[in-house]
């Protein structure tokens, strides 16, 4: 069972330390089964409730995954490898699309509102005891979150959307709870989530989000939190409608306890029109990123929810960080005042690559998704052969094991640097390269 890797110790830590020892040093592969805990407690010579701690540990911090009566596996990702690892790296002459950066192009010079924070600051240093979020920064968010219907609750800053959503997990759930996550999803939180111990339930999409009957599924499996990317999902461009709003909003009414977590990092880059879910279930939170509008360098997201849910992660935050920097904060604000981004043209660059790239992909008989964002979604019928096919003719794209979990096989582009001519020769490309997938959800 575990070829020639033995699990040693005497108490649960050092049983625990041994197999995270054997998986790092690769003695112990993703998917491996381990011993029975009571075969593993004889040989040890240990009480089973001994090896059952071991196991529970290891479990709760996502190095391994229990199914009953069909044992206990090394993870198919161990949570100490990043999804990000999980990349092609373009050699000189081939383009990278892979990436999921803006297009530089279309983000607004910094220095000045940069300039005018540290002006501001000269006059008023920030200090020790002040209130953690700008006023004039509560102030902006809150009107433009009442602006596209978001309920009232109190304003929060973190640095990140990623550390928003930590945060608020954290706040509300222990290890070992399940999270619903889409699938294919944001590869980063398909990672947070059995980092923090917190066991992911992958919900199936389509280009209005989350199913409804995937999200009811998860929720009577168990599931205690759900996170929800209402506009440009990455990586399927996927946007939550009316329609499927109110279909949503009757799953989640019916689970009033569930944590209810809205990603609206696509923000200020898409010009569809917000359908909050926030409202029916007693702890909720929404979080908007300026990464993609403003650049990835500004880590600042405005988290708002019910008041015990932002009660809670400012005070954690008070013990760790205290607060994001104020200058950052400041800077924001002057961004926003002076409507440095210009959210319909932004949207509209974007949306024309998108959609040329996802007609010419048609055009060639090739299945895409892309109605938001600045991301296509290409599913295909082998993942490992199609990415070493497009990396052969010139391109780099991402690999789709990045964001699913049991959604089918399928490729990523960026379309932040492609030009009228790039679109032609990469659907050529991947033409050639797709095979034949069958047409489905992306679920």
């Amino acid at each position: 069972m575990l070829g020639e890797y033995r699990i040693e110790g005497r108490r649960a830590a050092e049983i625990s330390a041994s197999v995270e020892r054997g998986i790092g040093a690769g003695q112990l592969t993703p998917g491996q089964l381990l011993p029975p805990l009571r075969e593993l407690a004889l040989r040890l010579g240990v009480n089973p409730n001994t090896v059952a701690a071991a196991y529970r540990t290891l479990r709760d911090r996502g190095v391994i995954e229990t199914a009953g009566r069909r044992g206990s596996r090394v993870r198919a990702r161990p949570s100490s490898t990043a999804r990000g690892s999980i990349r092609v790296e373009a050699p000189e002459g081939v383009r990278e699309v892979s990436d999921g950066n803006p297009d530089p192009a279309l983000l607004p010079p910094l220095h000045d509102a940069l300039a005018a924070a540290a002006r501001r600051h000269a006059e008023r240093p920030g200090r020790y005891g002040d209130a953690a979020v700008l006023p004039e920064l509560a102030r902006l968010a809150r009107a433009g979150l009442d602006e596209d219907g978001v309920p009232g609750g109190p304003v929060a800053v973190t640095s990140g959307s990623l550390d928003a959503i930590e945060r608020v997990l954290a706040a509300h759930l222990r290890p070992g709870d399940a999270v619903a996550v889409e699938d294919p999803g944001w590869g980063a939180l398909l990672d947070l989530v059995p980092a923090l111990g917190l066991r992911p339930v992958p919900m199936a999409l389509d280009d209005d989000g989350p199913l409804p009957g995937e999200l009811e599924r998860a929720l009577r499996a168990g599931a205690r939190a759900v996170v929800v990317t209402d506009r440009a999902q990455n990586p399927t461009g996927a946007v939550v409608g009316a329609a499927r709003a109110r279909e949503l909003r009757t799953v989640l009414a019916a689970h009033p306890h569930v944590l209810l977590i809205e990603d609206d990092h696509g923000h200020r880059i898409v010009d569809e029109p917000l359908h909050p879910l926030a409202g029916v279930t007693e702890s909720w939170a929404l979080v908007r990123s300026t990464a993609k509008a403003y650049g990835p360098d500004l880590r600042i997201a405005v988290l708002t929810g019910d008041t015990v849910t932002v009660d809670r992660v400012t005070g954690r935050q008070r013990l760790g960080p205290g607060w994001v920097s104020r200058l950052l904060q400041q800077a924001v604000v002057e961004l926003w005042t002076a409507g440095a981004v210009d959210t319909p043209a932004v949207a509209r660059a974007y949306g024309e690559r998108r959609d040329a790239l996802v007609r010419a992909l048609a055009e060639r008989g090739v299945e895409a998704y892309g109605r938001s964002g600045m991301n296509v979604w290409v599913p295909v019928a082998e993942e490992t052969g199609a990415v070493a096919r497009l990396l052969h003719a010139g391109w780099a794209v991402a690999p789709g094991a990045r964001f699913r979990m049991a959604a089918a096989p399928g490729v990523r582009l960026t379309v932040s640097s492609m030009t009228r001519e790039d679109i032609e020769s990469v659907a050529d490309a991947v033409a050639d390269a797709a095979g034949a997938a069958p047409a489905r959800s992306y679920g």
